[in-house]
């Protein structure tokens, strides 16, 4: 076998400031495309994107394009709404508004089936007149005076989608930003937050004005900007160290309990929390991979390590509570919310005015709980309650509504809102509330009280398929080492296990987040529903026209069972995730489901370095790899975009012992000659600011050098990370690598595999 550039010599060895050693770089023949800007650079990117659209640019291609677009910009989906005041506030894109708009109505009209909306701000009509290409990246609201409405708000925006952000102040009621003559706040593009210290004072971390950044690209310091200030004379009130993650400042104004954060986010795993105490930070005294919030005077902890203290061990992935004031003295008194075992595991949660709602997964079904700290079970303690709202493989959320609303009555502030979805239920909206009593469903009988709850359906989304025609099943593979890996399935209720079904394998496996059921129409329609003229089988005979199979993987890596499930593919053990990966591909062949020639797989992202590794190492099992937004190159990935960040997660390259085990799952320098790749699509966007495009342009320009054939590639020129910023653009990324797979999987010739 031949060898590729990425197996001659290194180049000599470097050091650091410090004299220590780094791994050596392998020779780099494109290094010359990280110039992501240059014009010899887009030229390339250009002559790719012409060839990869005179391929899948078919009239198929523009039925497909079209019917996902007219999912994304229905009209019929559910306005999701975020409560401030009287008011409820949505933003909303959709054909005549590709950019959005940003706009609120009251609650009875949101009841209705034609709300009457309040446009607040036409982010197209903002780009046409500012000549930018605007991105809405959410609105920060100043907290009014008692009695007082909702008026200002911090307004962040893209230029480009990336996740670098303009922040403008912005007026509700006179529907304009506050000109910045006037004294208006007004904060340069940048990476960074942004939060209300009051009226005329902005907590800013942030790397705009030559403010330092760190080597991940994000903030360094934190600054209190008052009107009239430039960020160059702002205050500087705190700061981290250069090789830290990101420095975050923000203020808490929650009426009695208003406090001062500072962040200092060493990784992505490892932060120090400290509060403002007489004009000094305080750090809180927990491990720096607990994670900490608070709530009015409690202060909430969920390790992500056994946290060992006093004697007594709390588990990794556990929620714990104390009283904030005391555990700042010195107490240590804390109440148990919640402990995991093998199948459960604590997603999220969120606070009502007076009770806790945690969001749990059981085998990745959804499960909710209630908690009310003020009534006690036969343990000591908060009483728990059931919410009996959750059918099984589906993915329901509950978080409050607005945990102080003004209204009157004993309940106010404990609404909550309920999102319901599965691959084959539209996505549901519930409103419920909350109140002292005896539940009808209790959580076990050994605990006392409960809470009682009513909800009832605000709004449904349409349907985009005919999802009776599909089921959803859960199986379990057996990874390499013994592990039980969990796995959707959603087929045609009549699906033959005769090994010819396309499917396509869906992962992402890193960060803790978890895969869970959701609804999607351009799946139903672009995948499950589509169909070939015929399928060539084994022995040359036409199999009859049938859809595709649809397919979810829980690896290690992700979040599904909690901060262990996410520990056991970290740094050294990232073969795990792909050990898992690969377990499910081969466990779906094994059972009839698709073979090798029929099965593609699709990741971004971490998702994307999955699926590079599946394209490097298990060639053999897939017809076809798209590969979106992703990370290949892991020796140079931290010296790109915000990849300094995620050493945590990978390790870091520039250490030889490290790089020793990186390089075994760097795909950019697993390639090699005389191996049967799959069919290939990398896909990225010039635009993104956390990846970037580097690795994608690298890897498909190194594939073509070997003469690796059908290779394609196309970067998006604008989308940030998600490779689109309006639904145009999201349903042509989606289409193209929809389109692709298909073809790979389903066409009359196969994939050679």
């Amino acid at each position: 076998m031949t060898t590729t550039a990425a197996d001659q010599a290194p180049a000599p060895d470097n050091e650091t400031a410090q004299g220590t050693a780094i791994a050596p770089e392998p020779v780099d023949e494109n290094i010359w495309l990280e110039d992501i800007h240059g014009e010899e650079q887009l030229a390339w990117v250009r002559e790719q994107n012409a060839r990869t659209e005179d391929l899948l640019d078919d009239a198929d291609y523009t039925a497909l394009e079209a019917g996902i677009l007219e999912v994304l910009d229905s009209t019929d989906r559910i306005a999701m709404v975020n409560k401030r005041g009287e008011h409820y506030y949505n933003f909303w894109k959709d054909q005549q508004n590709p950019k959005g708009l940003w706009r609120r109505t009251t609650w009875e009209s949101y009841l209705s089936d034609a709300p009457q909306w309040d446009v607040l701000l036409d982010i197209d009509a903002l780009a046409a007149a500012e000549g930018e290409e605007w991105v809405f990246h959410g609105a920060n609201f100043l907290r009014p005076a008692e009695g007082e409405p909702h008026r200002l708000a911090i307004i962040a925006l893209s230029p480009d989608g990336g996740d670098a952000n303009r922040h403008g102040e912005f007026d509700v009621e006179t529907r304009t930003f506050v000109d910045p003559a006037a004294g208006g706040f007004d904060l340069p593009t940048a990476k960074g937050n942004v939060s209300w210290l009051d009226a005329d004072t902005l907590l800013v971390a942030t790397t705009a004005d030559g403010l330092p950044k760190t080597s991940s690209s994000y903030s360094r310091t934190g600054v209190k900007l008052r009107r009239g200030q430039s960020l160059t004379e702002a205050e500087r009130i705190f700061e981290i160290p250069e090789d830290h993650m990101m420095a975050l400042v923000a203020h808490d104004s929650t009426p009695g309990f208003e406090r001062t954060f500072a962040v200092d986010w060493i990784d992505f795993f490892n932060r120090t929390t400290s509060v403002l105490r007489d004009d000094a930070w305080l750090a809180i005294d927990v491990p720096t991979d607990v994670n900490l919030s608070s709530h009015r005077e409690w202060l909430m902890f969920r390790p992500r390590q056994d946290w060992d203290i006093d004697g007594t061990t709390y588990a990794a992935g556990s929620l714990l509570a104390a009283d904030f004031e005391g555990y700042l003295s010195g107490a240590r008194d804390f109440t148990v919310l919640f402990t995991p075992d093998e199948h459960t595991s604590l997603q999220s949660w969120s606070w009502t005015r007076n009770y806790l709602l945690l969001n749990l997964l059981h085998d990745v079904s959804s499960e909710i709980r209630v908690l009310d700290p003020a009534r006690k079970d036969s343990a000591g303690g908060w009483a728990s309650t059931l919410l009996d709202a959750c059918p099984p493989l589906h993915d329901v959320n509950a978080y409050a509504v607005d945990d102080e609303d003004e209204a009157e009555g004993d309940d106010a502030g404990n609404d909550y809102w309920l999102v319901a979805t599965g691959f084959t239920t539209p996505t549901t909206l519930m409103r419920g509330t909350l109140s002292p009593g005896i539940a009808s469903y209790s959580l076990d009988a050994g605990r006392d009280g409960g809470v009682s709850s009513t909800h009832t359906v605000v709004k449904s989304s349409p349907s985009f398929f005919n999802e009776a025609d599909y089921e959803v099943q859960q199986h379990f593979a057996t990874s390499a080492d013994g592990t039980l890996v969990p796995y959707f399935q959603v087929a045609s209720k009549d699906l033959d296990l005769d090994g010819e079904n396309p499917t396509q394998l869906s992962g992402y496996g890193g960060f803790e987040v978890s895969r869970t059921p959701a609804y999607s129409g351009a799946i139903g329609r672009a995948w499950l529903e589509r169909r070939s003229e015929s399928i060539t089988t084994e022995d040359g005979t036409a199999a009859h026209s049938r859809g595709g199979v649809y397919v979810v993987a829980n690896i290690r890596g992700g979040g599904e069972y909690g901060p262990a499930w996410h520990r056991a593919a970290l740094q050294a053990n990232r073969h795990r995730a792909f050990e898992d990966f690969a377990a499910v591909a081969q466990h779906l062949i094994s059972r009839g489901v698709t073979s090798p020639r029929r099965l593609g797989c699709v990741g971004g992202s971490n998702g994307g370095l999955l699926v590079g590794n599946m394209l490097t190492q298990y060639p053999e099992l897939f017809g076809a790899i798209s590969c979106g937004v992703p990370l290949l190159d892991m020796r140079r990935y931290t010296k790109l975009s915000a990849g300094y960040s995620w050493i945590a997660e990978y390790g870091d390259p520039d250490v030889p012992e490290q790089w020793e085990y990186i390089r075994t799952f760097s795909p950019y320098h697993l390639l090699r000659d005389g191996v049967d790749y799959p069919e290939t699509f990398i896909w990225t966007a010039t635009s993104d600011d956390r990846v970037g495009p580097v690795q994608a342009r690298k890897m498909a320009a190194r594939m073509q050098a070997m003469g690796i054939p059908n290779v394609w590639f196309h970067e998006a020129l604008e989308g940030g990370h998600a490779g689109a910023s309006d639904n145009r653009q999201a349903a042509s990324l989606q289409a193209r690598s929809q389109h692709f797979l298909w073809r790979a999987l389903a066409g009359k010739e196969g994939s050679g595999h």
